[in-house]
């Protein structure tokens, strides 16, 4: 078994053992003070000048910066300190127990992704607040898994560049597609079964709606390729459909929901402006009343330069091209701010949001080691002689 630092194996289980589920649902939902709380004060007692910022209109929500060093530069290491619902009873070990059994850490958050906060503070301990030509900064935040309210909340700059540390197996990744989903709704008349001139049929309506939408998305699929995705093209899904309630009524209003995961290079205004546009044209001469609303603020796609130095650094230190993923993170609203992000952690994707999510134990020293390369290079030394593998 490798060999862990009590105390890290510590704050692990500590992190783990504290809830802080974000859902969309109330039921499930939480706050993430207490993981914010204990974060702070071991980011304190390490120097970091801290700051915990709660967020308007979300009680109990807030985000933690914590800065070591000055300057205009730097290095941001982010995580989110939420996790998704789970389910007990599906679980062969404690959720929030942290046990460690076939070299693995077990509990939610494990990998997704309360881990990597711990593990950036014990790479930024192995060195002196005095090595640092420029600033590192420690950067949690709330909710990423259900409103990124506390992404959108931030304000810039907060560094040069960035690492987000969500698991990818320790392979850097510069790209992921973006994620829309839009409810749409159409509103008629309703009427007896028997005539169809007494009414408005939304069913109906929505049948040429879906139509429409195929055709659009043979469109979109035609105009924008990336061969670097496996599915290398933006999808649109047809997830939700409800309309009417009862066979011998005429329905008087449907709503369909879908899910849009566009390319970089298309915008989320882009595809609604787009989308509503072509609904609109097709309903213009029809009774129907059309409507949208989106399902959640939606997550732009992101892109890193190939070139940018955090993503040659990212590189170097792990031998491994960047590359992309298709999941959705925290990526774009730091690159809005100025900074140049990679999304780089320990862990796998295909054990998050699942029963017995774990961390390999085998991963933390390189982790360490990674990231004290990249606190070198950006914070203690000039970035000025990175060279890709």
């Amino acid at each position: 078994m490798p060999t862990l630092s009590p105390l890290l194996l510590e704050r692990l289980r500590q992190l783990i053992a504290t809830p802080s589920v974000s859902s969309v649902s109330p039921q499930f939902d939480q706050s993430n003070r207490p993981v914010i709380d204990l974060l702070a004060n071991w980011l304190d007692d390490a120097g970091f000048a801290v700051r915990i910022e709660p967020l308007p209109g979300y009680p109990g929500k807030a985000n933690l910066i914590a800065t070591l060093g000055s300057g205009s530069g730097g290095l941001v290491l982010a995580g989110h300190t939420d996790t998704v619902p789970f389910d007990a009873g599906r679980w062969q070990f404690d959720p929030f127990g942290g046990v460690i059994a076939n070299e693995r850490l077990y509990g939610l958050g494990s990998a997704d992704m309360k881990s990597f906060l711990a593990l950036a503070l014990a790479a930024a301990q192995a060195f002196n607040a005095s090595d640092f030509r420029q600033p590192l900064v420690i950067l949690a935040t709330a909710d990423e898994e259900s409103s990124m309210c506390g992404a959108q909340a931030l304000t810039g700059p907060l560094g040069r560049h960035a690492v987000i540390g969500e698991p990818t197996g320790l392979k850097p990744v510069r790209m992921h597609k973006g994620i829309l989903m839009e409810a749409i709704r159409l509103e008629g008349r309703s009427g007896h079964s028997s005539n169809p001139a007494l009414g408005v049929n939304a069913l109906e309506g929505m049948h040429d709606v879906i139509g429409e939408l195929l055709r659009w998305r043979m469109e979109l699929q035609a105009r924008y390729r990336n061969p670097l995705f496996e599915v290398e093209f933006p999808t649109l899904n047809l997830g939700h459909i409800h309309g009417g309630d009862n066979p011998n009524r005429i329905c008087a209003d449907c709503e369909l929901h879908i899910d849009i995961r566009p390319l970089p290079g298309m915008t989320l205004d882009g595809l609604r402006e787009e989308l509503q546009g072509r609904l609109q044209r097709l309903v213009a001469d029809r009774e129907l009343q059309l409507s949208f609303r989106p399902l959640f603020p939606g997550i732009n796609a992101m892109e890193t330069p190939a070139s940018a130095d955090i993503v040659r650094a990212t590189e170097a230190l792990t031998g491994v091209a960047a590359g992309v993923v298709g999941f959705g993170t925290e990526g774009p609203y730091l690159n809005a701010l100025g900074m140049e992000t990679v999304i780089l952690g320990p862990g796998s994707v295909d054990c998050a949001h699942q029963p017995d999510e774990f961390l390999p134990l085998a991963a933390i020293a390189p982790t360490l080691e990674i990231l004290q390369g990249l606190i070198e290079c950006f914070c203690v030394e000039p970035a000025s002689s990175i060279t890709p593998p």
